[in-house]
């Protein structure tokens, strides 16, 4: 009996254990057979998931540019009509960027009785420098209303900037005050390669006073040069991008070459005077993308004289006239009243 009964025993223990081990496999194949349908399905999901990643990142590229170009289209604004008629005076300036935002500048601001100039390329390309554009800009106004003088002007800036920042950024600039009853140009030039002043017997002279560029030190001296603009005399401010664009054959467009063009040109307007140099350069490169911004102000006396209009204190140029191209004289504005009547 005891052994009938341990042998019971033993027969149940066996199939206990079998049951539980077939019921552990059947758990298995299940488990199994759940799984093999998701792991078919994983690669055409794996895929879909990397799609909506690059959708994603797209619109967000596409975001960043279009924010880009806004920030670009804002920084164009505030630099100074491209094309400006004050007295007897043609003012035209232009910015051929690299990328959307520049780190060149130009500004034209009504001083008083005067019109301030400013050229200035800070050091760098890109989102940097455009920041630091809107900065510099504003200092060089603030600055130009306190100071008559512009080298005294631009020491000021260079020390507030020097000042305000642990690292400052380095830029040229040439300044200068323009008195258009007196015709006379002061200027300040501050590591800007010098600008050329085409007389109208087709002599150039360069205008080289003032001192090293802005941000490199604080207790910088600066000098200031004058000049007199004579009817048919033309002045050129330009950034070193122009003389220094290069060709397939690596040679720099030079100042001789700068030179020659401005001559060649030199009876036309001030705008034609402006796309006639930046094509000259833009041809000499041959296809060749430029490596630095391209920036160029062109101011002409005209040889017959005009009379201009009588200027408001403190008038910012690209504030209030940025959508126009020529300011009004008096004996239009008569004619135009003339016809109202």
């Amino acid at each position: 009996m005891t052994m009938m009964t341990s042998t019971q025993v033993m027969q149940d223990l066996r199939q206990n254990a079998l049951g539980k081990r077939l019921e552990r496999e059947t758990k298995r194949d299940g488990n199994m057979s759940r799984a093999l349908p998701t792991a078919a399905k994983s690669p055409a999901s794996d895929i879909q998931s990397v799609k909506q990643q690059l959708d994603e990142l797209r619109r967000e590229q596409a975001r960043l540019q279009q924010a880009v170009y806004e920030a670009a289209q804002i920084q164009r604004n505030l630099c100074a009509p491209r094309e400006l008629a004050w007295g007897d005076f043609e003012i035209a300036g232009e910015i051929f960027p690299v990328r959307h935002l520049s780190g060149d500048f130009f500004k034209v601001i009504e001083l008083d009785s005067a019109i301030g100039l400013t050229v200035g390329d800070i050091a760098g390309k890109g989102l940097s420098a455009g920041i630091w554009q809107a900065h510099l800009m504003g200092l060089i106004r603030r600055c130009a209303r306190m100071h008559s003088d512009p080298a005294t002007a631009v020491a000021q800036v260079n020390s507030e900037l020097c000042q305000d920042q642990d690292e400052p950024p380095i830029a040229a600039v040439f300044f200068a005050r323009l008195d258009p009853q007196e015709n006379e140009l002061v200027y300040c030039n501050a590591g800007l390669p010098a600008p050329l002043l085409l007389r109208h017997d087709k002599t150039v002279e360069r205008l080289e006073a003032g001192g090293p560029m802005l941000g490199a030190l604080q207790e910088a001296v600066y000098g200031r040069g004058s000049v007199r603009l004579n009817p048919g005399d033309m002045l050129l401010a330009y950034s070193d991008g122009v003389t220094e664009c290069r060709n397939s054959n690596d040679e720099e467009f030079e100042i001789g070459r700068l030179s020659a063009v401005v001559r060649a040109v030199g009876g036309a307007c001030a705008n034609q005077v402006l796309f006639s140099t930046l094509g000259a350069v833009l041809d000499f490169a041959n296809g060749c993308p430029p490596e630095d911004d391209l920036t160029l102000l062109v101011i002409r006396r005209r040889e017959s004289i005009v009379t201009g209009p009588s200027p408001s204190r403190g008038k910012d140029f690209s504030a209030s006239q940025r959508k126009s191209t020529s300011v009004v004289g008096p004996k239009k504005a008569e004619r135009r009243g003339n016809r109202s009547k």
